[in-house]
């Protein structure tokens, strides 16, 4: 908190007395950078508070104890909430866990009045990398807070463990956000390799998707997508197969700059991209920090950024062609995989007609067709807002709807389906529809390899992968149900059944009826094939750093590993 006041320029700090603010205030009036100002009427303090940040036109603090002495703020903050005073109130405060447990002087600050500051965080103590990253996030983020959207009074309850250590001379290296608003000037894009990563995003328009172009062909960058995206233009990639290769690690992984726009990703191999620095756009203004490698927020629109860093374009697509290459060398070493969602989607993706639209369920489903393209001319979209598995086939009859000579395909593993299979009795069920159910009778997802519930085995079946359930994988139960409502059933168990239905349910023109695939398969065959994909490469050198990184963590501890990681990296 303290470093990132000081790398703002707030120094004007009006404390009042108390216990839990002493490690605060100790630390703060013994730097010469603050000018600090007593006044033990915490009433009379805000009001003082909103007085000098009025004359200043600068941020100015407050620090109070526990107990009711925040209680006192509030008239104050209120007339500073009505005047957009940027008033920085840092109230200290006990362990959260002793909030509503009859602990003397502690009191619940988590939901200040809704006129007394414009937003309020819980700053933990720092005790994991986790702890420390989320800490640096809230104390910028409060910081940014104070001017953002006109301003005002921001709040941060300070948790202390009441350390008796001041023995620190210098603050430690913090990571300082910076925000750009529009007007401000920009800052020089870093050397080196620049990629673009796009969250789940609502629809480019053809302007913003050839700003993008622009941008990249004047920086030779490229855009790293998943099947949430919705971006296709011309220096789109989807690389979350060399992504997850758990072996091997690709240099083209880890650009000198990776700019994050859009929203919630479902392709968990995503994290791997970004260990330089990342630049956030986006016009809500608020730090999101995915990759934890944030260092500057761009508070405007996707197109006033990338034009501003984009000239004619110059046609440099060298990264992109890398990028692609790396992927084919990845792509081409695919061994024969179980029959299985990841040897459907390998066998059937870049097969779905042009022009049509895809629906994914989340996890499994998504997974596995992240890892291969769709035909250009095919759009994708997956439900990764509220990442659950109710809805999205839901989600994909309501897209249908639109476009009725537009054919709308949907892939869902059993769960995900029959949890929402109500909506196949819609009476609004077009024949453009293309649903495909990979049944194997489970959440295959808590038996992959790489889940914490595998290691129950078999047992993991009864709770937590939920077998058993809609007809234990009955022939007959959804082949009733889809031919009862109207839609063309197909089905098969193995790969040759599969090829010789698929090319029914492939077909490129609207039919008179809806289709239902349902595809049985066997969750040890699901694990295979997962792990087969994301070990499909390897190289000593990751395999060594790996080595060496847990034999850091358990000498040095997380702080040790963080220093070995950077060294390994350069």
């Amino acid at each position: 908190m303290i470093a990132v006041m000081k790398a703002n320029d707030i120094h004007h700090v009006v404390t009042s007395p108390g216990a839990t603010n002493v490690t605060f205030v100790g630390s703060i009036q013994n730097d010469p950078f603050f000018e600090l100002y007593s006044c033990v009427d915490e009433r009379s303090a805000a009001y003082m508070a909103t007085g000098l940040a009025a004359e200043t036109m600068h941020p100015v603090v407050l620090s109070c104890t526990g107990a009711t002495s925040s209680r006192n703020y509030m008239p104050a903050l209120t007339d500073a909430y009505y005047r957009h005073l940027p008033v920085l109130v840092v109230t200290s405060s006990q362990r959260l866990s002793r909030v509503g447990q009859l602990v003397a002087q502690v009191t619940d600050r988590s939901t200040p009045p809704a006129d007394t500051v414009v937003k309020s965080f819980q700053i933990d103590t720092v005790e994991s990398s986790d702890g420390e990253a989320h800490a640096v996030i809230q104390a910028n983020e409060a910081v940014s807070r104070l001017s953002l959207n006109g301003g005002g009074p921001v709040h941060v309850n300070l948790i202390t463990v009441y350390s008796r250590d001041f023995s620190v001379r210098h603050l430690p290296p913090t990571r300082i956000l910076h925000r750009v608003d529009r007007g401000m000037e920009f800052p020089p894009l870093p050397q080196g390799r620049i990629a673009i990563f796009v969250g789940s995003h609502k629809r480019f328009t053809d302007e913003d998707t050839n700003t993008i172009d622009a941008f990249c062909s004047t920086n030779d960058a490229v855009v790293f997508c998943d099947a949430a995206s919705n971006y296709y233009g011309r220096y789109r990639i989807q690389f979350a197969l060399p992504l997850a290769q758990e072996n091997y690690d690709s240099s083209f992984m880890y650009p000198d700059l990776l700019i994050h726009i859009g929203e919630i990703t479902g392709d968990y191999t995503a994290g791997r991209l970004a260990h330089k620095e990342v630049w956030r756009v986006s016009e809500d203004g608020t730090y999101r920090d995915f990759f934890h490698c944030l260092t500057h927020l761009f508070n405007m629109s996707e197109r006033e950024f990338f034009s501003h860093y984009a000239a004619s374009g110059t046609g440099n697509h060298s990264y992109l062609d890398a990028c692609r290459t790396e992927y084919e060398i990845t792509a081409s070493k695919i061994p024969e995989l179980p029959f299985s969602n990841g040897w459907i989607a390998h066998h059937t993706a870049h097969l779905i007609p042009a022009g049509s639209h895809v629906q994914l369920g989340i996890l499994n489903s998504l997974r596995h067709w992240n890892f291969f393209p769709f035909t250009d001319g095919v759009t994708s979209q997956v439900n990764v807002g509220g990442f659950g598995i109710d809805g999205c086939v839901s989600s994909l009859v309501g897209a249908s709807l639109v476009h009725p000579d537009k054919l709308y395909f949907g892939i869902f593993g059993d769960l995900a389906f029959f949890y929402d299979i109500n909506v196949i009795a819609s009476a609004s069920i077009n024949n453009n529809l293309r649903i495909m159910v990979i049944n194997n009778g489970k959440g295959t997802e808590f038996r992959n390899y790489n889940h914490i519930a595998q290691i129950f085995g078999d047992d993991a079946d009864k709770y937590m992968a939920a077998a058993g359930h809609f007809g234990n994988k009955s022939q007959q139960l959804l082949r009733h149900a889809a031919e009862n409502c109207g839609f063309e059933y197909l089905t098969a168990s193995n790969k040759q059944e599969y090829l010789t239905a698929a090319e029914r349910w492939l077909i490129p023109e609207v039919t008179d009826r809806p289709m239902l695939f349902e595809v049985f398969t066997d969750s040890k065959d699901e694990n295979v094939a997962l792990y087969t994909l994301c070990h499909i490469r390897s190289s000593k050198n990751y395999v060594l750093k790996h080595k060496v990184k847990i034999f850091a963590k358990g000498i040095l501890g997380e702080g040790g590993v963080r220093v070995v990681k950077n060294l390994l990296d350069k």
